[in-house]
């Protein structure tokens, strides 16, 4: 039944959206409920219901609840998820099928999949006929490009027969399911999902393009019995062997959707283009007539992507029926998230402003998503954060959270990061010579930072972590300023008033301090006061003028007597003047700025820094020549690319308080020489295991120095670490021809 009519609202409703995919490879079945830990934590609906959100497009999976049948089917979970969400007053749109292909008794090219989950959408209608929303089957289009086209994903079809099947059988699935579900509540209204990718050319492959461009409207176009003898697919289909009986029963029994529910992505817009030298060797492809590259189209075409306020006006257009964008997610940085969920927003706004009825935006993906990247067909681990990161021992809420508070309150949310574009608005998205779709040239749409935009201040404008801040900044389209001790001492309050007033920033990250551990025991008051005169000379000033700050302390607080990582709340008991100094400025920087966010880290390494321990021994191994290192002192080593990427999400976030952030690991020095010369190709057999105390330094080391976190664990492995170094960074090279001497 079509949606009643209802006043025209201010803005959209927000959604909320968990990523539930069951999909199957081969004999594998890749489940996110259970891989984010969703299946077993139902204090997230609270979490849910926290955010504002009016309805929740919620899993109750053919394949998790029933794999053995009906008769055997376990309904404890959804009947107390479902009970649940009804108290907490979130609707659910309840989701059957999410990119899977059933139990294993069945697939999507079984003639009776269509009937065998219509019974089960039945008994679901029946235990719940309270329920009033559905989607029977999520993205049957997108889903049958991946199991019958492309092979991804069972039965791993790659011709266009079996795609035809699979989808034919999805839609076919609906529409029985609806009818089902009607037969128990008759008022169950059809929110139909579909990612709408759409696809630009050259000249020369147009039709290519316009083929793919009819063919992603098959799904709804199936339901609304418009696939007729004079639709445009009607001639494909049967020439790839779909018989004309099939394609006459969805004309015969029409289920056009409430909802038209459009998922949409950055690289959902795809670009073809012959010239395939332009493009490297795996995005190259064919239809049999042509060869081309497939690429995304925001990467290449100069006027950059359509976008989300295109799409809708498409969608409202072809079909005139109630729209929702059903899913809104980004695996990127979290500026970018705010600004792609921003996006849409203001373009869902906007389409209704204009006429058109936008129902409502999900954020999707709320608890994060794994493997994506790999479009499910290998689990190696790697986890995109959502509104929450998953990756704190209970789900932390990320910047997003926030900004969905405030659109389902206001519809509006501010946070500086907002002030510049996305990465798909601006010139360095693309990678390949831009093509113009159009005669003008979209140079708005090439911009970059915008010159208004609100500012992070950088301290330490010499040293490697300000370099590397400020260099994850331009990547990341971040307004910064990087400040030289000459610029501002931070020590100095009345140069860090100046600088603060006149910059206006909204954040200040301070890398600058003393740094040179040994020389700290001859120059105790010097390291006093860069380190920790400095730091509360600044958090007092960002307190007093609402200001964000971040600043940096160290493994060398701890005396090492435990053989335990340590964890944030521990007791500090340094060894050394440069760890005192230390553990004073995180005392008086969190007793100056409760806002303040203080990160320990330990033993830093990167592809910018010629003069960190992991550099120095590869550019002696890579000379031949013997490498000493300490093999009775235990770390964690710090890869900077990934620190600073963890600390900038942390900031956007709001967070605060003391975090430890080292990569998953802990080695002795030499060990860590060791893991570095594997990763490089070198001969680790050159390196010399010694006791720390042969190398006489000033400064007495903690034996024991590892960190970890009882607030989250944000890095990745200290192998990953190292093999991307590896790969990446050539300081230590010969080649170079850069000299392998010196020590730290």
């Amino acid at each position: 039944m079509p949606f009643e009519p209802t006043p025209q609202l201010e803005q959209p409703e927000l959604w909320a959206g968990i990523e539930c995919t069951v999909n199957r490879v081969g004999d594998a079945h890749f489940d996110q409920l259970e891989r984010t830990g969703h299946a077993s934590r139902a204090e997230d609906l609270d979490l849910l219901a926290g955010l504002g959100v009016s309805a929740v497009r919620y899993p109750v999976l053919w394949e998790r609840i029933a794999p053995e049948g009906l008769e055997r089917a376990d309904w404890s979970w959804p009947d107390a998820r479902l009970r649940r969400l009804r108290e907490l007053s979130l609707r659910p749109i309840v989701g059957l099928v999410h990119h899977g292909s059933g139990p294993r008794t069945t697939s999507l090219v079984d003639p009776l999949f269509p009937e065998k989950l219509a019974q089960y959408a039945r008994s679901v209608a029946a235990r719940h006929p309270w329920v009033e929303d559905y989607t029977p089957v999520n993205e049957p289009l997108t889903t049958a490009r991946f199991s019958g086209l492309y092979g991804h994903w069972y039965p791993h079809g790659r011709d266009a027969l079996t795609f035809a099947r699979a989808l034919l059988t999805q839609v076919r699935a609906v529409v029985l399911s609806m009818r089902a579900v009607r037969e128990v509540n008759a008022r169950a209204r059809l929110v139909q999902t579909e990612d709408l990718g759409k696809t630009f050319s050259t000249r020369t492959l147009n039709y290519q393009a316009e083929f793919e461009n009819e063919r992603r409207w098959l799904t709804y176009d199936l339901l609304g019995g418009r696939v007729a003898r004079d639709h445009t697919m009607w001639d494909y289909l049967r020439w790839v062997g779909v018989d004309e009986r099939e394609l006459e029963w969805f004309v015969e029994n029409p289920c056009p959707p409430d909802i038209v529910g459009v998922n949409h992505y950055l690289t959902s817009e795809r670009f073809i283009d012959e010239r395939t030298s332009r493009y490297p060797a795996h995005t190259h492809g064919g239809n049999g007539r042509h060869t081309y590259a497939d690429v995304e189209a925001v990467r290449v075409c100069a006027e950059g992507p359509a976008g989300p306020r295109a799409l809708l006006k498409e969608v409202w257009e072809r079909y005139h029926l109630p729209v929702a964008v059903t899913e809104v997610h980004l695996g990127c940085t979290r500026e970018e998230q705010l600004r792609w969920l921003g996006e849409v927003w203001q373009a869902a706004r906007d389409s209704r402003e204009e006429g058109r009825d936008v129902r409502a935006v999900t954020a999707w993906s709320v608890f994060g998503a794994f493997d994506w990247h790999n479009l499910l067909t290998r689990d190696e681990g790697r986890y995109e954060p959502g509104v929450y990161d998953l990756r704190s021992p209970r789900p932390r809420p990320t910047a997003l959270a926030s900004m969905l508070r405030d659109l389902a309150a206001r519809g509006e949310h501010d946070h500086p990061v907002l002030d510049s574009p996305g990465w798909w608005r601006r010139l360095d998205r693309l990678c390949y010579p831009p093509v113009a779709r159009r005669s003008h040239a979209a140079a708005a749409s090439m911009r970059g930072v915008n010159k208004g935009a609100r500012t992070l201040l950088i301290t330490g404008a010499t040293g490697t972590l300000g370099r590397s801040f400020a260099r994850a900044c331009e990547q990341r389209g971040l307004s910064y300023r990087l400040l030289s001790r000459r610029e501002m001492d931070i020590a100095d309050s009345e140069q860090v008033a100046y600088s603060l007033d006149s910059l206006g920033p909204w954040a200040v990250v301070n890398t600058a301090g003393y740094v040179r551990v040994d020389e700290a025991e001859r120059e105790p008051d010097l390291c006093r006061r860069e380190n920790a005169t400095g730091a509360a000379t600044l958090a007092e000033a960002c307190a007093r003028r609402g200001v964000a700050l971040l600043t940096f302390s160290s493994d060398l607080v701890f005396d090492g007597a435990k053989r335990s990582p340590y964890l944030e709340g521990e007791a500090t008991a340094p060894l050394n003047v440069y760890g005192q100094s230390k553990a004073e400025a995180e005392r008086l920087v969190i007793e100056a700025h409760a806002g303040a966010l203080v990160v320990r880290t330990s033993a830093f390494f990167g592809p910018c820094d010629e003069h960190n321990f992991v550099t120095h021994a590869l550019r002696s191994l890579a000379a031949g020549r013997a490498f000493p290192a300490a093999d009775n002192v235990t770390i964690s080593p710090t890869y900077v690319p990934d620190l600073v990427q963890a600390c900038l999400d942390l900031l956007i976030d709001g967070e605060r308080g003391m975090w430890h952030l080292a990569n998953a690991g802990s080695v002795t020095w030499a060990e860590l020489a060791r893991l570095a010369a594997a990763c490089a190709g070198l001969d680790a057999s050159l390196v010399e295991p010694r006791p720390n105390d042969s190398f006489k330094l000033a400064a007495r080391r903690p034996a024991y120095g590892v960190l970890a976190s009882e607030r989250g664990t944000l890095l990745p492995s200290l192998d990953s670490a190292l093999s991307r170094y590896a790969a990446e960074c050539e300081t230590w090279s010969p080649k170079v021809g850069r000299s392998a001497a010196g020590g730290r």
